[in-house]
């Protein structure tokens, strides 16, 4: 018995002496820190440092290279250091109601704030976040509403020939009750997965919000990952954990369209859902939105609401997938059978802006019914949130 109570002893000191190991590793500053007018200080204690500046979205843009071209990128801004090795900065005028990301440049190098343990990947970049509430923030924020599920689940595409990971919220009460349920197929962009629209864009607080201010009717969301050659995203399958890229896994080659009955299959067999094209509805963002206007006009009977938001709309040179083929003919068969919500948005400074132009034009000249919403910025998280927030309390009307 003496020895057993050493042992537990032991284990006990241990276990303390590893939660204060946590404590050892933190800074006892404040950062951010939302002052009462809504601006925003930012701090980082880091004596031995040249030079420390932040880069955030709420910050003024400037002209950047990516994979996708040259696009508005947040800007930069200098941090100011202390006599006690904090180096700091307050935004020179209060920020509007939104979710805002940032990071730390640390003589140079992209690091997260140690003091903020609230944190999102966006493809392969680690960002820290905080909400500022009053507007359209506090759609973002978890509040005293009742809540949906959100789960995690694996299905079996035949057509891929591989088990895949999806993400699926279903609405508060749908456990307690024996309705059926409205769908709506929410997609990611180029780079993302299952997990973009949840962390991103916070798919489950805004529909939560949504339905508890009765602006939505209570619905499941699936969200997929459109990367035809993944399982799942990184670290959630058998590949293990590996770098996230933002272009690669057969994206944008016409297997995700052609596999998108698989997905409907299991939802479907598994949950309890309203089976009929009035009932379902598809919309994505950038590479998603390319997916929801090629999956709907290959299927036109599947859906009565389809969103694209910043849209990519046709296929990169080379693809020659029959997906994207005879686009006109199949257009023409989807309008044919009347949709009750074609839905555009974009960002007037999206590098994408042009192409939702051009394909406008040519809904216009077929007369074409569609719903266009137009924002500023461009090709940003904060759009599609909007875009979310917008689009589905026009569902299952």
């Amino acid at each position: 018995m003496k020895k057993l109570a050493i042992l537990s002893f032991a284990i006990m000191l241990c276990s303390a002496s590893y939660a204060q190991q946590a404590l050892f590793g933190g800074q006892d500053i404040v950062s951010p820190q939302i002052n009462d007018n809504n601006t925003v200080t930012f701090r980082l204690q880091a004596p031995q440092a040249v030079k420390v500046e932040l880069t955030g979205d709420f910050l003024p843009t400037q002209k950047r290279q990516t994979p996708m071209g040259e696009m508005d990128a947040p800007g930069v801004a200098a941090l100011t250091k202390n006599a006690q090795g904090v180096w700091e900065y307050t935004t020179p005028a209060p920020l509007a109601s939104e979710l805002y990301s940032y990071s730390f440049l640390l003589d140079g190098v992209s690091v997260t704030d140690p003091n903020n343990v609230y944190m999102v990947r966006d493809v392969g970049s680690v960002t820290s976040i905080f909400i500022i509430g009053g507007g359209s923030g506090d759609l973002y924020k978890v509040n005293d509403v009742p809540h949906g599920a959100v789960v995690r689940r694996w299905y079996n595409s035949p057509t891929l020939n591989m088990d895949r990971r999806i993400t699926i919220y279903t609405p508060p009460g749908y456990e307690q009750s024996k309705a059926d349920y409205p769908v709506f197929y929410l997609l990611h962009g180029a780079g993302g997965d299952e997990e973009a629209w949840i962390a991103l864009g916070r798919t489950s607080q805004i529909l939560d919000n949504l339905i508890a201010q009765k602006k939505i009717k209570p619905m499941i969301v699936v969200m997929t990952n459109g990367n035809a050659g993944q399982q799942a995203a990184p670290g959630e399958s058998a590949k293990g954990m590996y770098k996230p890229t933002f272009m690669g896994d057969t994206r944008m080659d016409g297997d995700f369209e052609k596999s998108f009955p698989d997905v409907i299959k299991f939802v479907e067999s598994n949950y309890r859902v309203k089976k009929d094209k009035a009932n379902r509805a598809i919309a994505g963002l950038s590479m998603g939105g390319f997916h929801s206007m090629h999956i709907s006009k290959q299927y036109p009977d599947l859906f009565d609401y389809v969103g694209l938001f910043s849209a990519a709309i046709m296929p990169r040179e080379g693809v020659t997938s029959e997906i994207y083929q005879n686009t006109d003919e199949k257009l023409k068969v989807q309008f044919s059978q009347k949709p009750k919500l074609y839905y555009i948005a974009i960002g007037t400074a999206d590098f994408l802006f042009d192409a939702n132009t051009d394909f406008r034009k040519k809904l216009d000249e077929n007369k074409y019914p569609y719903t266009y919403k137009e924002t500023g910025e461009g090709h940003i998280w904060k759009n599609w949130r909007i875009y979310l927030t917008d689009f589905a309390p026009l569902l299952f009307r």
